[in-house]
């Protein structure tokens, strides 16, 4: 199946965000990215964090760390343009990290209205190697088009904190917490040599498909092989067969809905959450696609 690029672009216009929107033609529009970071700055706050819903689910007008995951994505889309929010985002990140280097799941929701359980009840005084591992790995995408983020403190820290964290997972991790672990090392590779080596030692915990159900999700809801090695070219990617990557941009490729957007397999917890995602996951296939050279 080839993907309907005009049809993408129609969904995207009756069902999702100013902010995807922009992403996509600046992705595959030939947009600049001064609108896209306007777009994003609805979301910021004056701490330098970033709430209000950037992540769908919580939509709280908090900077939190899943705010911060979704800015970091915008940030490696639009490159060097973002240098001053990229540092002043790492700059909030580093003062809301933890003794230990890592970042709580989330910090406390004074608004929980529409924000999803998880959310708004997580631990807000221990450490997550999943919202840790998962900023940072988003964190080295940027610092490779981002001047100042890769020697930025706060990474060096986080770092120190997920290669502490990832050496202890043993079989039993949870879906995503394994699965952000292999993307932050494939993503620190460059940076971090040993980081090959730890993904080899992960071997073991990931099934050879890729597919990991989400405890405490919804039915069918997996990590898959692309959300632990999105991007070709790094060690993640040795975990898997190339036929099991191949026939997975198959399945995103084929994943197209009649009205042009992608599905997503999660519960979302707000009418909002759920047309927002649908617009985020659309310009994610996408990008992915792209990347993997299937457009």
């Amino acid at each position: 199946m080839s993907v309907d690029m005009a049809a993408a672009a129609d969904f995207l216009a009756g069902s999702a965000r100013v902010l995807d929107r922009r992403r996509f033609e600046l992705l595959f529009g030939g947009s600049g990215a001064e609108p896209v970071l306007a777009a994003v700055d609805g979301y910021r706050n004056p701490d330098g964090g970033y709430g209000w819903g950037l992540e769908p689910d919580l939509r709280s007008t908090t900077s939190q760390p899943g705010g911060a995951l979704h800015a970091l994505e915008v940030f490696a889309e639009t490159g060097a343009a973002a240098a001053d929010r990229a540092r002043q985002l790492c700059d909030w990140l580093a003062a809301v990290t933890l003794p230990d280097g890592g970042l709580p799941f989330a910090l406390p929701v004074p608004d929980p209205a529409a924000c999803a359980p998880f959310w708004a009840s997580a631990d807000t005084d221990r450490s997550s190697l999943q919202i840790t591992a998962v900023v940072a790995a988003t964190a080295y995408r940027v610092a490779a088009v981002v001047p100042g983020v890769g020697e930025h403190p706060w990474l060096a820290r986080a770092t120190d904190c997920c290669l502490a964290a990832i050496d202890r997972l043993a079989a039993g991790a949870h879906a995503m917490e394994l699965a952000f672990a292999v993307r932050f090392l494939d993503a620190a590779a460059a940076t971090w040599p040993d980081a090959v080596a730890r993904v080899e030692r992960l071997r073991d915990l990931v099934p050879a498909d890729g597919l990991l159900h989400v405890a405490g999700g919804a039915p069918d809801e997996y990590m898959r092989p692309l959300d632990f090695a999105p991007l070709p070219g790094g060690p993640g990617r040795s975990l898997f067969a190339p036929g099991v990557v191949d026939a997975e941009l198959d399945r995103l490729a084929d994943a197209q809905q009649d009205d042009g957007g992608w599905p997503v397999d999660f519960v979302s917890y707000s009418p909002a959450a759920t047309l927002e995602w649908r617009g985020h996951r659309t310009v994610e296939a996408l990008s992915l696609l792209w990347a993997n050279a299937r457009l």
